[in-house]
């Protein structure tokens, strides 16, 4: 008898353990409340600690008090660019799609799962797959973000690099392009700070100072969804790759792994602070149930809805 109730207890115990180390099950998004566009603002080299420690960025910082957001999601490993604009795009870890390194243009492990254009299923290709009418935008500055999407799903693609002749990067391109297309995916991949980064450090005042030059274009490409009579309808997010420390990154210091995420617009809680652990995946996989698209069982995201209203 003694052992019976010794194993029961144990199973109590266990079992309770159990519970309070699972994350609660969330409903999925009601049909009503999905957006019908959803544009994806990267800022390479963006971290966390800058925006902890004085970075102005009065756009960014609105959006963050009007939405839902978290300064505490973290990186894959290596902290570094590639591998990390991969993951978010391909809702799994580099473990799966393949891409490990700064530069990856092809996977250096054999992806786990390929697709009929032989690629790993990535949200742009997942989403041209549901609905082949959709107006799909990818505009970036760093050219090898070009190696890590399906390019034959993009509707419109443009790079568009940071230069001293053209100080705003893919801004214009992508303000015309919201204005004109009203497309119901875009992502929009500066390639900065990280720059600024490499070159004075991450904490120097050249690099806080880019960082609010960003939240200028912020500024212009939110002016444009406003413009293009959208915003109601519309989720941004805004996130980043990777951190930095000193003048690096690719290590494993809070600094380099922890970047923010920002939801903004329809049905996006406003003032919240994103309680649970957030992976750069799960933006893919957010992407994914805002957009109604089937998650492939190869992806590990999880999508964050406890950021939305009916959640």
């Amino acid at each position: 008898m003694k052992k019976q109730i010794l194993f029961i207890c144990c199973a109590v115990i266990a079992y309770c353990l159990s519970a309070c180390n699972t994350a609660p099950q969330q409903a999925p998004l009601k049909e009503k409340n999905l957006p019908k566009h959803v544009i994806l603002i990267g800022f390479d080299g963006l971290s966390a600690h800058c925006l902890n420690n004085g970075a102005d960025m009065p756009t960014f910082r609105k959006m963050m008090a009007e939405g839902a957001s978290t300064l505490e999601n973290r990186s894959i490993l290596p902290s570094s660019s590639a591998c990390n604009w991969a993951s978010m795009f391909m809702g799994a870890g580099p473990e799966l799609h393949g891409y490990t390194e700064w530069g990856s243009r092809t996977p250096e492990l054999p992806s786990r799962v390929v697709n009929s254009d032989n690629r790993f299923p990535n949200i742009f290709g997942l989403y041209r797959d549901k609905a082949p009418e959709a107006e799909i935008g990818y505009i970036y500055e760093w050219e090898g973000m070009n190696y890590l999407v399906d390019t034959l799903a993009m509707s419109f693609r443009k790079h568009a690099p940071m230069s001293a002749e053209n100080p705003n990067g893919c801004t214009l391109v992508a303000v015309q392009y919201i204005k004109e297309k009203k497309p119901n995916l875009c992502a929009i991949i500066y390639d900065q700070p990280d720059g600024t980064g490499h070159g004075k450090g991450w904490s120097s005042p050249e690099y806080f100072a880019m960082v609010n030059h960003l939240d200028s274009c912020l500024t212009q490409v939110m002016d444009a969804v406003r413009e293009a009579g959208i915003m109601d309808d519309t989720v941004v997010i805004l996130t980043a790759d990777h951190g930095g420390i000193e003048t690096g990154h690719g290590g494993k210091t809070m600094n380099e792994m922890q970047t923010p995420i920002v939801f903004y617009g329809k049905n996006v809680k406003k003032g919240f602070k994103i309680p649970e652990s957030t992976m750069v995946y799960d933006i893919a996989g957010t992407i994914a149930c805002l957009l109604d698209v089937p998650q492939p069982q190869v992806w590990i995201a999880r999508p964050i809805l406890s950021a939305f209203e009916d959640n």
